[in-house]
């Protein structure tokens, strides 16, 4: 009698769990492709918000370039993502152009992008 109240609560549970790893070992694969993908010139997130330039790839670390001639050196689960410079580069041209519209349409404005009156 007590296995037919508890059989359908174990079934939901084992499906929640199935379901939970599929979807964590789907990110896992994602971020071992992402790692074995990288190359030198490459520019990336790492997990603490860094944005940098790959210069140089080891089976474990990879080196960075955070700034003009400063190089450091960081595990590669510390890269977080890849940035897409196509993207980059439109949604930066749209925030200029936009800017501009704005600066030329309104007159005036302060340093906030408001109409001084």
């Amino acid at each position: 009698m007590d296995l037919v109240i508890f059989l359908p609560l174990l079934i939901v549970m084992g499906a929640f769990m199935f379901f939970a790893s599929r979807r964590q070992r789907k990110a896992m694969q994602a971020t071992i492709d992402l790692h074995n993908s990288l190359q030198i010139g490459d520019r990336v997130h790492t997990t603490s918000g860094l944005q940098a330039t790959i210069t140089g790839i080891t089976d474990d670390n990879v080196d960075l370039e955070i700034a003009p001639g400063v190089i450091t050196t960081w595990m590669k689960l510390a890269v977080r993502d890849r940035i897409e410079d196509d993207a980059e580069d439109s949604t930066e041209a749209d925030a200029e152009s936009t800017a501009t519209e704005l600066t030329e349409s309104t007159g005036v404005t302060d340093a906030d992008g408001f109409k001084k009156d």
